[in-house]
């Protein structure tokens, strides 16, 4: 069984961000009316090949507590109608964690990861007050996450191994 490898980024300047525009072809929307149901079925829809399964047992009350909080944001993106991505923003203090993105499995390699995740993180900074942008990914996730993580500026900071 290979060892499983979280990988932690953080970004500490907007001005680090490598942005990549979002293809016209692709529409980034804010949820600013909250829907946990909704969040529950993105967070399904573009996890299940990665097996994201740790928040599919909270109650409705539990993520109702988490989506429709204050500090928590919903953008998704959509192609020619259809869900392509989502991402969600946590505000901690000065700090905001993407706490969950990604693109659904029809939309792989397509180019619309770059230009979403620089999306993202332009929103992150652009919450008041926000000083750094994090993210965690492992080696469960797309093959490429970490990669486009880097190449859009987030940096390595810390690396943890289980199952070694």
């Amino acid at each position: 069984m290979e060892p499983l490898i979280t990988y932690y980024l953080e970004m500490t300047s907007s001005t680090e961000l490598k942005a990549k525009p979002l293809p016209a072809e692709l529409t980034v929307v804010e949820c600013e009316l909250q829907q946990y149901p909704f969040n529950r079925f993105l967070y399904q829809l573009v996890g299940d090949p990665w097996g994201w399964t740790d928040k599919l047992a909270l109650p409705d009350a539990e993520w109702q507590r988490q989506i429709e909080n204050p500090d928590h944001r919903t953008w998704v993106a959509y192609h020619r109608g259809a869900i392509a991505g989502y991402y969600e923003l946590q505000r901690q203090g000065n700090e905001v964690e993407i706490l969950y993105f990604g693109l659904v499995e029809q939309f792989f390699g397509q180019g619309f990861g770059g230009p979403l995740l620089s999306h993202a993180i332009e929103q992150a900074w652009g919450w008041a007050g926000c000083e750094r942008v994090w993210v965690h990914t492992c080696s469960l996730d797309h093959p490429r996450a970490l990669r486009n993580y880097q190449a859009r500026g987030l940096r390595l900071y810390h690396e943890q191994v289980e199952g070694a």
